[in-house]
């Protein structure tokens, strides 16, 4: 029954490191021994001088790493990593020590703020099965599709200037055309009189004078 129980157990994490060491943080990782079922993992923290010690565990996560915050400068400190199994802890990994930088050393602030954010996102888009490279693909997408929009809208309001200059000019050639015809219209009518050197003739006055000429007295 022991040796059974035992035998569930996960082995120790191998190829712990501490890297990306700071004034304040640094980034410890290891190694899960293949066959293991492990579900999460244990880390113990100590300064060598004894006078700080610190515990993390995390579980339901496939992670093998974890990042160690709030450090004291130029300080050194010991770690040690446990495989979180379904029916137990496996025995603490080696201590690997390490010291932290002086403010002196440390990466400008900006790089240290880029690389926190950077370990911050990464167990997200790993539960996500997401990169940072889809993230930009997915916005490359949508600034082409805006930019398709604002295409449209420009020839829509190019369109709308053309159609609205041809309805003006054609109004303007109708106004012009409107007092010729009148002007045919009044010059052609059969009922204005015949002005010819200051008088007034008509068909009718032309015949009566006709009619006179031929009586004999």
């Amino acid at each position: 029954m022991m040796s059974g129980r035992f035998a569930a157990v996960p082995a120790a994490p191998v190829n712990v490191s501490v890297t990306q060491l700071r004034a304040d943080s640094a980034l410890v990782t290891w190694s899960i021994p293949q066959g293991d079922t492990v579900i999460g993992y244990a880390l113990s923290q100590q300064r060598q001088d004894g006078l700080m010690q610190r515990s993390i565990r995390e579980v339901n996560t496939s992670s093998h790493w974890c990042m160690l915050w709030d450090l004291d400068e130029d300080t050194h400190y010991s770690v040690q990593v446990q495989s979180v199994g379904p029916n137990g802890d496996s025995q603490p990994s080696r201590a690997v020590p390490f010291r932290t930088l002086e403010r002196s050393d440390h990466y400008p602030v900006g790089v240290h703020d880029h690389h926190r954010d950077v370990l911050s996102d990464e167990p997200a888009m790993e539960g996500l099965g997401m990169t940072p490279h889809l993230q930009t693909g997915e916005l490359l997408i949508i600034t082409t599709v805006l930019l398709l929009w604002a295409a449209v809208i420009a020839l829509f309001c190019r369109q709308y200037d053309i159609i609205k200059d041809n309805d003006s000019n054609s109004g303007k050639e109708k106004g012009k055309r409107l007092p010729s015809s009148s002007s045919y219209y009044n010059g052609s009518t059969g009922s204005s009189p015949i002005y010819h050197n200051g008088a007034v003739r008509s068909s009718r006055l032309h015949r009566a004078s006709s009619s006179i000429s031929i009586i004999r007295v």
